[in-house]
């Protein structure tokens, strides 16, 4: 029974503080003068910010979309069958924080602010799971077991909470802001660019030019408060010794994940030497190291063979070169490159009369920047898996899909998605894949303590799925 509850903290929160009032007539007699009532939003919303990364930066997820291998413990890169990744933690934790800054409505900016990041959230768990808690959760006591929306519901109300968001800032503070030091232009661009990512991921739903997602991108497209259009506009976490970039936490101490060889292949070879690998790939683990590699880890291989290639091959290719992943290195959750290219896909589609060629070479070109490598020659964009022709030209989605996949690392959540919705790259399961199908895992199953613990309602979310609870169900968006 505690997992129902966790969905229903802020409601228990509020009836326990209207209980408190019956013991008003007795003035201050219990009050401790040196006890925090109330908890500090600038607090709140800095410790949700920083955990913000850890959504994007999923390794499970970069598993699936093969950025990443497994170089002592092959697990997950072999879709290893899992039920024991409960989300309900999401929710008791940055989530429920963000709900809390609402509840206490200090500054009408910071409830603006917290409900965007809840809907950054919220978008990472239901493309992870399909359908999820979402207008039922963090409700309060009368919603202890919450049902599951839809993902289809869940992807409306999201955007249309950031389109109401943009709406409604106004000139109250910010504090405890980490990723735009309290800049509210910054937050309009971002709320608009999730829209237009959010809108893009529906395509394989509504896939044409007058149809809801289309739309949804155009508007946020159009929005006079702007979406990211350059690198300085990026959403980034800035971190210091206090709290620490994630992909620094990973090798502190240890040295168990590679870039995949299926993602430095891609760089050296399909896309013909893409100057970003010398940013992607380090030679060490050791922070600060500024040697790269181009030597990706065989993806999806047993233990034995990972093992024995980092024994005999000591330069593979960690994740990102040491000087990029400091403790103090910024991580980005959303950046212009990666808008861009979204543009560009959605001029592909004909959704918008944008200039395709224009903003899908912006978007390389920003990507490039964002890693200090230079600008992409011109035989590189000459190239045959890089050059685009006129928009709905048939190899344009596979090339332009692959631009989002490179400028999105890394972003493991993301290297999934963009697989999951356009196909491209054209990835091979693992070699020695454990699952029963052998196939590329579609979404995370829901973990066993649902069952426990919401029966009702994750019975009925199991029941809209094609094929029941498994890894090989699809997830609604991704046909």
């Amino acid at each position: 029974m505690k997992k129902i509850f966790i969905y229903a903290f802020t409601g228990l929160l509020l009836v326990t503080a209207a209980g408190c009032k019956k013991l008003e007539n007795f003035g201050a007699t219990n009050v401790d003068p040196n006890t925090t009532t109330q908890a500090n939003t600038s607090a709140l919303l800095t410790n949700s910010l920083v955990g913000l990364a850890s959504y994007a930066y999923d390794t499970n997820a970069g598993f699936y979309g093969q950025y990443f291998s497994e170089t002592q413990y092959p697990d997950a890169s072999l879709y290893t069958v899992t039920t024991n990744r409960p989300f309900t933690g999401y929710y008791s934790g940055a989530l429920y924080d963000l709900q809390n800054i609402q509840l206490q409505n200090t500054s009408n900016n910071m409830n603006q602010v917290s409900k965007i990041v809840q809907q950054y959230i919220f978008w990472t768990i239901t493309d992870r799971f399909g359908d999820i808690p979402y207008s039922q959760a963090l409700k309060g006591i009368e919603f202890n077991a919450p049902a599951y929306d839809t993902q289809e519901s869940i992807y409306k109300g999201m955007i249309s909470t950031l389109t109401s968001a943009v709406a409604a800032f106004d000139n109250s503070g910010i504090s405890g802001d980490i990723m735009f030091n309290g800049d509210v232009a910054s937050w309009k661009r971002f709320a608009n660019s999730l829209r237009m990512m959010m809108a893009l991921q529906l395509s394989k739903r509504y896939p044409g030019a007058t149809d809801y997602a289309a739309t949804q991108f155009k508007a946020a497209l159009a929005d006079a408060n702007g979406y990211i259009a350059t690198n300085a506009q990026n959403a980034k976490i800035v971190y210091n010794v206090n709290y620490k970039n994630p992909v620094w936490n990973e090798y502190n101490g240890r040295k168990d994940l590679a870039e995949s060889k299926t993602m430095t292949d891609l760089m050296t070879t399909t896309l013909g030497g893409d100057a970003r690998q010398a940013a992607y790939g380090g030679a060490s683990e050791v922070p600060g190291n500024t040697a790269s590699s181009s030597l990706g880890v065989p993806y999806g291989v047993t233990r034995a063979a990972a093992t024995g290639f980092t024994d005999a091959n000591p330069s593979w290719a960690r994740v990102l070169r040491g000087d990029l992943r400091l403790e103090t290195s910024p991580f980005v959750i959303l950046s212009a490159a990666e808008v861009a290219l979204a543009r560009a896909e959605a001029a592909n589609m004909s959704w918008t009369t944008e200039p395709l060629a224009t903003v899908y070479t912006s978007g390389i070109a920003l990507s490039h920047e964002q890693w200090g490598v230079g600008a992409p020659s011109a035989s590189y964009l000459a190239g045959s898996n890089v050059a685009i022709g006129a928009a709905g030209s048939a190899a344009n989605l596979k090339n332009i899909a692959t631009q989002e996949y490179v400028a999105s690392y890394p972003n493991g959540l993301r290297s999934w998605n963009v697989y999951r919705r356009t196909g491209f790259p054209a990835l091979v399961p693992a070699a020695a894949a454990t699952n029963s199908s052998k196939l590329i895992p579609r979404r995370y199953s829901y973990p066993s303590s649902e069952l426990t613990s919401n029966l009702a309602s994750v019975t009925a979310a199991i029941a809209r799925l094609t094929g029941g609870n498994t890894q090989d169900a699809r997830v609604w968006w991704d046909l």
